[in-house]
């Protein structure tokens, strides 16, 4: 039995593969060494496998940044799921993952789909629809309008931080967003 009809039979598989292999290209090269081949090759797949999950490029990206999106909200959910506090609750959980230099510093899939953002209607458009779903989810706990500018605040930061590396300032511009999210 031969690798590739093994894979056949698990092609929720290779499609995790792709995703993850194409947001390792982004992360490392930054959307311009995203190639079709470079991420099939990558997946251990053929072209053709590859073009069985996602059609063209287009739909391999915004699978990628829908894909990005559900990580996010698995990221945010924990968060929210260990804060005893039901005020701000979703804006203290979004500030935090915006300031994980981890996730969404230099060199990660989210600072390569920032540039994205602004360029790509339809990635802009997955964006604006996850984030009003997500504000609308959490309206109750999180919709008085100094909790957004706290959120508008992050992404500035985030932005920023994308451009110049954070310093010192950054932990204390951390620390005073959470503090403006307690009632």
């Amino acid at each position: 039995m031969n690798g590739n009809f093994a894979r056949r039979k698990e092609p929720e598989a290779v499609r995790r593969a792709l995703l993850d292999c194409a947001a390792e290209i982004t992360a490392r090269h930054g959307f311009a060494a995203l190639k079709i081949q470079a991420v099939a090759a990558a997946a251990g797949v053929t072209k053709g496998g590859l073009f069985h999950h996602f059609p063209n490029k287009q739909v391999l990206v915004e699978g990628m940044f829908a894909d990005q999106l559900e990580k996010l909200d698995l990221m945010l959910d924990t968060i929210i799921a260990a804060d005893p506090e039901p005020h701000g609750v979703f804006t203290r959980a979004y500030v935090a993952v915006v300031f994980d230099r981890e996730q969404f510093g230099k060199n990660t899939v989210w600072a390569a789909m920032a540039a994205s953002l602004a360029a790509d209607p339809m990635l802009r458009e997955l964006w604006a629809n996850w984030y009003r779903t997500r504000c609308d989810r959490h309206r109750d706990t999180d919709g008085e309008p100094v909790l957004e500018v706290v959120r508008l605040a992050a992404d500035g930061a985030w932005y920023a931080y994308l451009i110049d590396e954070p310093d010192a300032s950054a932990e204390a511009l951390r620390r005073n967003l959470m503090a403006m999210t307690r009632g």
